[in-house]
């Protein structure tokens, strides 16, 4: 199993690249995580992967800031329920903008945006936050957050290989889903009590 892997991601690297780099887009955080085991395992180098995670993180900053920038007020009318962006919390985000743009922006990325970080990224549109600067500012969020989610995927991939039972494998391997289940938990109350806050 182990060689038939690291032979389709040898032969497909550009399929397995792109896929990445879209899934990214989606769901960065949990990718990285286990993306950073599959490189301890040795299925994956480190430098094409950490550019692929960043570049699909990146793009979908990119797309929300030009929803923000041509859309604004309209998207969230109409579509702002679907992911969890409303008014209020563009309004919240807008009055403490003017001062702390770029703060924000950086702290957000390196936090996942405590659930609200589509709002923050659609506001920087709606704002015309200048698009090198906006982008800038992710871009050094996006290095670092990504290297530390990598770093916590390699840091179980490393438990893995030094335990030399299956049954201390299977106990690192349920310890990492119990991490990953705990950060999806802990992400949706981060969401939940954002939207409460709103109400």
């Amino acid at each position: 199993m182990q060689e038939l892997l690291i032979s389709f991601s040898t032969n497909h690297t550009y399929l397995i690249y792109a896929l990445i780099i879209i899934l990214a887009c989606a769901e960065g955080p949990v990718l990285s995580m286990i993306l950073g085991v599959l490189i301890k395992l040795n299925y994956f180098v480190l430098l094409p992967i950490y550019i692929s995670l960043m570049i699909g993180d990146l793009l979908g900053d990119i797309i929300w800031y030009y929803i923000g920038y041509h859309f604004g007020h309209r998207f969230i009318g109409r579509f702002g329920k679907y992911f969890s962006i409303t008014e209020d919390n563009v309004t919240k985000v807008t009055n403490i903008f003017h001062k702390y743009k770029y703060r924000i922006l950086f702290i957000s990325k390196i936090s996942n945006g405590f659930s609200i970080a589509l709002a923050i990224l659609v506001t920087a549109g709606m704002m015309r936050v200048p698009f090198l600067k906006y982008f800038g500012t992710n871009l050094v969020g996006q290095f670092i957050w990504t290297g530390m989610l990598l770093g916590i995927g390699y840091f179980f991939g490393d438990l893995y290989m030094t335990v030399d039972t299956w049954l201390g494998r299977i106990s690192v391997v349920a310890l990492f889903v119990v991490a990953l289940v705990a950060a999806l938990g802990y992400k949706k109350y981060l969401k939940t009590k954002a939207e409460t806050i709103a109400l």
